[in-house]
């Protein structure tokens, strides 16, 4: 106990320090997660890479074992295939989350490097191989357990990813998963997982000192998709060294808030025609405040607690016999059912409207994609208003406005494209959406309505957040080439 006691206060020593660091220089450099989004909580820019404190705590008392020589430290170098999984696996997988925090990248780049890594972690001997029956024996999958393997891996780091919703619950939701694994493991006395779990725990922990709410830094990317990854591993390492009939049930109800919070997502979008990777604010954590009337943290308690029955409910499982076990899951279903009518998703009252929903979003998907294939092709500003306009008339507004500026020599050029069309007489509801290029603001994007709807549609709103983005990522892309091209024109004055 004393070599875990250790290795959780090294973790959570440089998980304090080198969140702060990162913090402070964050801060400096304008590392901050805007607030300019509609499914964004917090209300003022926060340094978004506190993962990077979360993944250098963890790693460090890990690395000190191969420098110590004691038998912990050889037991740890001697098992290749967990040093080389978590350790390749872990700064690959950091890699990308610290990539998508500074430059963004795409859900084709994330799905192909999880899947990569996830592979790589079967090819090591991370492999689910059987299938939890509560009510009998257990299911071989056979040649279906490299397909189970890379949905649960790819699953998890994504479901840990999604739940990163509000100040403290991405990291108290894995610290609760971490616990269940710790005590798993140590009822076993497998010493290498209460290592790892040991160093998680506190690397997690030092981090939430700046992230609970009200936080000073996010984990962003990098923080959650490392804690998935984390997690999802060392969950096939238990469960595939458990002899209970209810083995691969433990670690999905350990890890039961983040996965039930992805499949009602999954559902929700394709029942809405929504994009598979939208975002929106219908997550457990955004209802439970709008729904529940909670503060921002009272939601994380009250989710907190959740995760805490669930964890409870896992370890029962690992210990119950069948009966008790049938018993576990019946209960726990009830307490989700109750919970999930409580926060509206079981509401069955507006389902004749969701057919109508979908349609409406399937066209607004394609206009979408019309329009900013058009904004991506723009050679001027005149053709990237003439991409833009079409949405005046498809989205019923009064009035579309597209303005941008530019700061020059010590003077500020602009240029303002300007439609109106008769649609309706009510008072007007103003939506203003900021056109950027990274931090850099280039100008605005504004649509209003006269019907008498008195506030924008989410679907709406999302689809131009996303034409912002094609706009101000095109418009940067012509100024820049204007700078490096004399003859090249690009005029802002209006």
């Amino acid at each position: 106990m004393i070599t875990y006691l250790v290795a959780f206060l090294v973790a959570l020593m440089v998980a304090l320090v080198l969140t702060l660091v990162v913090r402070n220089r964050a801060l400096a450099w304008g590392l901050l997660d805007q607030a300019n989004s509609s499914r964004k909580v917090h209300v003022r820019p926060i340094p978004r890479l506190g993962g990077i404190g979360i993944v250098g705590g963890f790693f460090a008392p890990l690395c000190a074992l191969f420098l110590v020589d004691s038998g912990v430290g050889q037991h740890f170098r001697y098992h290749t295939e967990l040093v080389w999984g978590l350790f390749a696996g872990g700064l690959g997988i950091a890699a990308l989350g610290l990539y998508d925090d500074l430059r963004g990248a795409g859900a084709k780049l994330k799905f192909s490097v999880q899947l990569l890594l996830a592979l790589g972690l079967y090819w090591l001997g991370f492999r689910i191989e059987l299938i939890a029956n509560p009510f009998g024996p257990p299911v071989p999958l056979g040649l279906l357990s490299l397909p189970f393997t890379v949905l649960w891996v790819v699953g998890v780091i994504n479901a840990l990813n999604l739940i990163d919703g509000l100040d403290g619950l991405a990291g108290g939701v894995a610290f609760f998963g971490v616990g269940t694994n710790f005590i798993l493991a140590l009822s076993r006395g497998d010493v290498l997982l209460c290592l790892v779990m040991a160093a998680l725990a506190g690397a997690i922990l030092g981090f939430l000192v700046f992230n609970f709410n009200p936080a000073s830094i996010f984990m962003g990317d990098t923080g959650s998709m490392f804690l998935g990854f984390v997690l999802a591993a060392v969950s096939i390492k238990t469960s595939a060294k458990s002899g209970t009939a209810v083995a691969m049930l433990v670690p999905v109800m350990a890890l039961g808030l983040p996965i039930m919070d992805t499949l009602l997502a999954m559902v929700r979008r394709t029942v809405l025609g929504r994009p598979m990777f939208s975002a929106d604010r219908e997550h457990i954590h955004h209802r439970m405040m709008s729904r529940m009337v909670l503060s921002h943290r009272g939601a994380v308690l009250v989710l907190y607690a959740l995760c805490a029955l669930f964890t409870l409910t896992a370890l029962g499982l690992h210990w119950a016999n069948t009966a008790q076990s049938a018993m576990l899951l019946t209960g726990m279903a009830v307490v989700v059912a109750v919970l999930m009518r409580k926060l509206g998703y079981l509401d069955l009252r507006n389902a004749g409207d969701m057919g109508a929903a979908r349609r409406k979003n399937i066209r607004l998907r394609s206009l979408v994609k019309d329009v900013t294939d058009a904004v991506r092709a723009g050679n001027g500003m005149k053709e990237l208003w003439d991409a833009v306009r079409p949405l005046a008339g498809a989205l019923d507004a009064s009035r579309l406005e597209l303005r941008l500026e530019r700061q020059r020599e010590g003077n500020r050029d602009g240029l303002t494209f300007e439609t109106h069309r008769p649609a309706g007489s009510a008072l007007p509801l103003e939506v203003a959406l900021e056109v950027k290029n990274g931090d850099e603001l280039l100008g605005r994007l504004m649509i209003a309505w006269s019907d008498g709807r008195s506030e924008i549609n989410r679907d709406e709103e999302l689809a131009l957040e996303l034409v912002a983005d094609a706009v101000g990522d095109r418009a940067a892309k012509l100024l820049a080439r204007a700078d490096a091209d004399p003859q090249r024109v690009v005029a802002l004055r209006r």
